[in-house]
């Protein structure tokens, strides 16, 4: 929901109502552009944000706390010194615009009455919190704005605030008279004409009143009786401002898609929450959109670590493998070996090859073996006898660089298939936690310390005959679950593949729960685009995890494999 005038409206008299004759407690500003105002009032703590970032510029009463820097901006501090202790004196909005201004009544150094007001322009990318005295000169603000950057003004510290240029639109709250009046001659697809004649409207706001007005937000002013739907418009108008129903509309997944102030007739498909004030489903909303940014932040990063990594490892575990089949030689070298010292009466000192009898093979072929000519017969043999010693033990070697690389490639791809199953920021955190411990992020030792989060849980399915089947979303996890069940109960893993522990918690499970079982091995896996993945099943008492192995590696026995196609549920 973008920040417009009507919006704001409603939310200036939801804040006079909680704030005003309030007394500013604590004053934070955890981000550069934006503003915690804690407020005591109605025997309650009124925790107030200012916002000014472009994308979710806003108002409203809030219950998240963040964590504020070590050093406050100079803002912080100027409202700190002028209005701690002091009280709101009044919360408006300005000409039905996106501009909120909040006042302040405190004591001066003189201890005499002074006004301050801190001044909230929700204008998408130019939003910004200014803050001035009763004079109306600029004190400080969250944006600078230089006249380099702006031809329109200038917002410094201590010049004279003046107001974003009005575009002489007629007021949202206007008389019906005025608002057909406004709309007469107008030309184009009816919602943006509404936007451009009538101030305090997003685009948003405006195609809800002409879906009210004509029947179809997309309506065109040449389709459509302009008189008559003009003064439709007026009455919608009318309609919204009486109607203030806070929801929270949710996409098919139910996860949050935008924040409303009122009902939206032109989006009744999309299943609306209540809410009993703006605040908390403002709040509500971008608490979940914080919450998703986050999490794609650290996701990402996360990402970018196991992704060079894993490209890592496999450029390796090609020169390993390279190195693998380069030794295939030593029979070679054993063979020559044994042959030369067999002929040595046929070899001389000076001879750059001699050829010699193969009696490995039937018929005994000739075979010619390349000599150092600086070297006796004898010699030469040795030499082949090195050679394929050297060439055994750089077999051996590669072998097991093979196969710590591969390990280490499955772990580091097990990784990233649970990092894409990451929804929360403790399920991140305990990823983070276990690659800081194998070195493969750094530890940062100068980051504050934030607040502890719950440990995340395993994700949890109902078979359709009601057995819970419980799947590991990360390493720690798939060891708790795994471990924490009871012997009997079914194990489930996609085979010699990266993928989640799976545990049905049954001892005697019907074939269509186990059926579910596997179907959900094989999504949570890394063959989880194949049609059909082999899925291991076994009790858990059959699972055992090696001393000192990473977190999530397991061996098991007496295990059945089936196909199975991915859970797509």
């Amino acid at each position: 929901m973008p920040m417009d005038g009507l919006t704001l409206s409603f939310i200036t008299q939801e804040l006079s109502e909680a704030l005003v004759g309030g007394r500013v407690d604590k004053i934070a500003q955890p981000e550069r552009d934006e503003l915690n105002i804690l407020v005591r009032n109605h025997g309650r703590n009124q925790l107030l944000l200012l916002s000014a970032s472009a994308g979710c510029a806003r108002a409203h009463i809030t219950q998240e706390k963040k964590v504020s820097p070590l050093e406050p901006p100079m803002l912080c501090m100027l409202l700190r010194k002028h209005i701690s202790g002091g009280r709101v004196r009044a919360v408006r909005q300005i000409n039905g615009d996106r501009i909120l201004e909040i006042e302040f009544e405190h004591l001066d150094e003189l201890g005499d009455s002074a006004r301050k007001t801190l001044i909230c322009e929700f204008m998408g990318r130019h939003s910004n919190l200014i803050f001035v005295d009763a004079q109306g000169r600029i004190l400080e603000c969250a944006r600078r704005v230089t006249e380099n950057m702006s031809s329109v003004r200038e917002v410094l510290p201590g010049l004279r605030y003046e107001r974003p240029p009005e575009h002489g639109k007629t007021p949202f709250d206007a008389p019906e008279e005025d608002i057909i009046r406004a709309l007469e001659g107008a030309s184009g697809p009816l919602h943006k004409a509404i936007a451009a004649a009538i101030s305090g409207l997003s685009v948003q706001t405006a195609r809800e009143l002409a879906f009210r007005a004509a029947g179809n937000e997309d309506a065109h002013t040449q389709e459509v009786d302009m008189r008559a739907v003009s003064a439709a418009v007026a009455r919608a108008l009318q309609e919204v401002q009486s109607q203030m129903e806070p929801a929270l509309l949710l996409g098919a997944d139910g996860e949050p898609v935008d924040v409303v102030a009122f009902r939206y007739e032109s989006r009744s498909a999309l299943r609306a929450e209540r809410f009993a004030t703006i605040s908390e489903a403002m709040d509500a909303f971008y608490r979940a959109r914080d919450l998703a940014d986050r999490v794609k932040q650290k996701s990402a990063a996360l990402h970018r670590v196991l992704k060079n990594n894993i490209e890592r490892c496999e450029r390796k575990l090609a020169l390993q493998q390279e190195a693998l089949l380069g030794s295939e030689r030593m029979e070679e070298y054993r063979i020559k070996g044994e042959l030369l010292t067999a002929s040595l009466h046929l070899a001389r000192r000076g001879m750059k090859s001699v050829t010699i009898p193969n009696y490995y093979e039937e018929g005994t072929p000739d075979l010619e073996v390349q000599l150092d000519e600086k070297l006796s017969p004898g010699q030469n043999a040795q030499r082949y006898f090195k050679l394929y010693q050297k060439a055994r033990s750089a077999k051996r070697l590669a072998a097991e660089q093979v196969e710590k690389t591969t390990e280490e490639l499955n772990y580091l791809e097990g990784q990233m298939l649970n990092l894409s199953a990451c929804e929360e920021e403790s399920e991140l955190a305990e990823l983070r936690e276990e690659l800081e411990k194998y070195g493969y992020v750094r530890k940062n030792h100068n980051r504050r310390q934030m607040k502890k989060l719950e440990p995340s849980k395993p994700m949890r399915f109902d078979s359709p005959t009601g057995i819970p089947i419980l799947v590991g979303k990360n390493n720690l996890q798939n060891d708790k679950l795994t471990f924490t069940a009871e012997p009997n109960e079914w194990w489930l893993h996609a085979k010699d593949m990266p993928g989640s522990h799976v545990i049905v918690a049954s001892d005697h499970p019907d074939e269509e729960t186990l059926h579910m079982a596997a179907r959900l091995a094989a999504r949570y896996s890394k063959g989880a685009s194949a049609g059909k993945v082999p899925v291991d099943m076994t009790r858990r008492r059959y699972v055992k995890k090696p001393s000192g192995a990473k977190p999530g590696f397991v061996i098991y026995t007496n295990q059945t494999t089936v196909l199975a196609e991915p859970w797509e549920g």
